[in-house]
């Protein structure tokens, strides 16, 4: 059975993240915004709180139709790993 979960998407109709830019949009200062626009930390923050929390973030998206970022959490406390605290 599938650990509990509470699953949020999060979708926009903007024009989307290249293909070439998937895999760095959750790293710390990456932005395609011009400089002075924008720091690029909000994504990456995002990722480590929801890491933090047992969680992942992922992202679709196709260039000119938006994107979807999906959130999961887990529910209630983490399971024991076996590990000693």
């Amino acid at each position: 059975m599938a650990a509990r979960q509470v699953v949020l998407r999060v979708a926009d109709t903007g024009i989307g993240i290249g293909p070439e830019h998937l895999g760095r949009i959750f790293d710390p200062f990456f932005t395609l915004k011009d400089v002075g626009k924008g720091t690029g930390l909000g994504l990456s923050v995002a990722f480590g709180i929801i890491r933090k929390h047992g969680g992942t973030i992922g992202v679709e998206s196709t260039p000119g139709a938006g994107a979807c970022f999906t959130i999961r959490l887990p529910l209630g406390a983490p399971e024991p790993t076996g590990d000693a605290a």
